[in-house]
């Protein structure tokens, strides 16, 4: 199943200019509400000086990675950062939280991706950690989050391996989806091929395992591949 960059929710309030893979705010779509427990994907560009102010959160795995510019992040828990291109943020809302997002630039916008995965229970100690994939060379997976925090990754509150690949023009990487789990492949940035499909910037596929995902860049590029229960 494949989600086309071009059919995906769209918001333009001036100082963001947002788009939405599944139903968000004022965009619904019920055949587009979510893909097992990955329920928001919103592609966000935020102008110099603006962003989100103050508001709550509960009940939800929200992690950010930023693509391009910075983004100031201050929370209730007392977390205070400027997260740069390259690097994740999350945060578990869980029982409640109260962040704000905003660019602290003055000339240069805020492209980065949101994402909320549903948590395996409600109320979970609310939590936030960063980790960074600037170091990750072309043509490697990096394992960004999971359920137990195995390989050095974030440890989140569902069962949600997030891998992110980078790769340059003819490179490839491959994953091996298990039986019983569920794929959903979004690319960041660029043009790539999954199993000779191609894609492009925002583009994505879901794929339910067995399977092998096959990946080539035909442009350098960035992809973020969710395995999920």
């Amino acid at each position: 199943m494949i989600r086309k960059a071009n059919e995906r929710g769209h918001a333009n309030h001036g100082w963001l200019d947002s788009y939405h893979t599944f139903s968000f705010a004022d965009y619904y779509d019920r055949q587009w509400m979510g893909y097992r427990s990955l329920r928001v994907i919103n592609d966000d560009l935020v102008l110099p000086g603006q962003g989100f102010g103050q508001h709550p959160h509960r009940d939800m795995e929200i992690i950010t990675y930023v693509l391009s510019g910075a983004l100031e992040h201050k929370d209730s828990l007392g977390n205070g950062r400027i997260i740069h291109p390259g690097e994740f943020q999350y945060m578990a809302a869980g029982a409640g939280v109260i962040h704000s997002e905003f660019n602290p630039a003055k000339d240069e916008a805020v492209h980065f991706l949101q994402i909320w995965v549903m948590p395996d229970h409600k109320n979970a100690k609310p939590a936030y950690a960063e980790k960074s994939a600037t170091a990750l060379a072309n043509g490697q997976w990096q394992l960004i989050t999971s359920k137990t925090g195995r390989a050095d990754s974030l440890a989140i509150n569902q069962d949600a391996d997030l891998w992110l690949a980078k790769l340059a023009m003819q490179q490839t990487v491959t994953h091996h989806l298990k039986a019983e789990r569920h794929a959903w492949l979004h690319v960041a940035e660029g043009e790539v091929t999954l199993n000779g499909q191609a894609l492009g910037t925002g583009d994505a596929a879901a794929v339910a395992g067995p399977a092998v995902l096959n990946l080539m860049g035909t442009k350098a590029a960035q992809v973020l591949l969710f395995d999920l229960n």
